[in-house]
């Protein structure tokens, strides 16, 4: 049990790591799950998919940080350029890989009273390097790791060829995810995002000609060439990626 709750920390350790807050932030440790019920109706949830299968849920105290990450005036989270579970993903899929390979499904707003409501849910409590014993807890994580997702299956995992990673996600094999093709990519400021305007020549990190990339819910899995069918744009895939460079 104890190496259970050591992945749990883990996952709690890493997210706290990435959340785009003004302070850091710190886990403080378990704590029952009555003291975050009150904001659990704002969670931001998710459920990762792979070596083993896992709930997350993000319960914030104050959410306003959300809107500056995501590019929203005067403290308001929604009408912002980045919603916010495309704020919350990256530290949600950091998080994530404390459990191996896997896909990290679709975040959503949505209530977290029943995951907290699970005797199985490890719950710890995020807070600010500098607040003090008697502060209010700036949030909470909280972890649940399905009946498949077993200690030992998560140190098997680690062993596995890639191919027990594929039987694996075979589990999902119904679910719909996103397909996205992507031709090149570049990093700029919320600054220098907002000040785009008609005519404004963005250059990418791939060069012409080169192979685009062909992402599953956000994970790479193939490369390909763009071509035109019927006046509309369509991917020729060129290569399928092994799952060990897709999902690594």
């Amino acid at each position: 049990m104890s190496i259970t709750l050591t992945l749990h920390e883990s996952a709690a350790e890493r997210l706290a790591m990435q959340l785009p807050t003004p302070a850091t932030l710190q886990v403080s440790g378990i704590v029952p799950p009555q003291a975050a019920a009150p904001y659990a109706p704002l969670a931001v949830t998710a459920t990762f998919v792979g070596a083993v299968t896992a709930d997350f849920a993000l319960i914030l105290t104050d959410r306003s940080f959300l809107a500056a990450a995501g590019g929203g005036l005067n403290g308001v989270v929604s009408g912002g350029v980045v919603s916010v579970v495309d704020v919350l993903r990256p530290a949600m899929e950091h998080a994530a890989e404390a459990f191996d390979a896997g896909v990290l499904g679709e975040l959503r707003e949505e209530d977290a009273a029943g995951l907290l409501s699970d005797s199985e849910t490890a719950v710890f409590e995020l807070r600010q390097s500098l607040s003090t014993d008697g502060a209010q807890a700036f949030g909470w994580f909280a972890v649940r790791v399905r009946e498949h997702g077993t200690v030992q299956d998560t140190a098997a995992a680690r062993n596995a060829k890639s191919g027990t990673v594929s039987a694996r996600l075979g589990l999902i094999s119904n679910v719909e995810m996103a397909l996205t093709v992507e031709i090149g990519r570049t990093r700029m400021s919320v600054r220098d995002a907002l000040a785009l305007e008609p005519g404004k020549v963005i250059e990418l990190d791939r060069s012409a000609g080169a192979p685009a990339d062909v992402l599953l819910n956000g994970r790479l899995i193939a490369h390909g060439e763009v071509v035109v069918v019927d006046q509309d744009y369509a991917v020729r895939i060129t290569r399928i990626l092994d799952v060990a460079e897709g999902i690594y």
